[in-house]
């Protein structure tokens, strides 16, 4: 989570995750949540230029940590997942986010292995357990700086499952592109 001075929260400093930075363009808040629904579970697949175009700006003025990405990857979802809704809005933002600035993308590298209830349903400690073990990848990713593009950040535990497939593989640094992320309740 944010906090003064860029500072690790505390969160990451009892239980590091392991992916190693993470930007959101916006809060998981109105409008944003209608917009990404609409995308999602309405096929306005014209809504994901807008996102992406959101999520690139966000990451061209507020990345700070000096790694260059080589390459992105979209969150994968399960054959039966993106048979059910016809796309993958990851992959719809993260192409479009990273031809924004001009970096490599691909959708082959990860692989959703099981087919997990989604995690909006869960309550945020089943989350974990949920992904564990769910995604594969088939690249190796050795010496590589990745971001991973999805569409919402909650609780970190879908991205942190793949950061951690991603780290397998070989990729040094993982870092999570999300185009809103939920906050705590103040």
């Amino acid at each position: 989570m944010p906090s003064p001075l860029g500072q690790v929260c505390g969160r990451c400093i009892r239980r590091a995750p392991s992916y190693d930075a993470t930007h959101a363009a916006l809060r998981y808040e109105f409008p944003a949540d209608r917009l990404i629904l609409a995308l999602k579970h309405r096929n306005q697949l014209p809504l994901a230029a807008l996102l992406a175009g959101k999520l690139a700006e966000s990451v061209k003025s507020r990345r700070t940590s000096g790694i260059a990405i080589d390459l992105v990857i979209p969150m994968p979802l399960h054959a039966r997942r993106l048979a059910q809704r016809g796309f993958n809005q990851s992959v719809e933002i993260g192409r479009r986010t990273a031809h924004e600035l001009a970096l490599a993308f691909t959708c082959q590298a990860a692989q959703r292995l099981r087919d997990t209830p989604a995690q909006a349903d869960l309550p945020l400690m089943r989350r974990r357990a949920n992904v564990r073990g769910a995604f594969d990848c088939s690249t190796s990713l050795e010496g590589k700086s990745v971001a991973i593009v999805d569409d919402v950040m909650t609780s970190g535990a879908t991205l942190n499952a793949l950061a951690a497939a991603l780290k397998r593989v070989g990729a040094i640094h993982v870092e999570n592109w999300v185009v809103a992320r939920t906050w705590p309740r103040d």
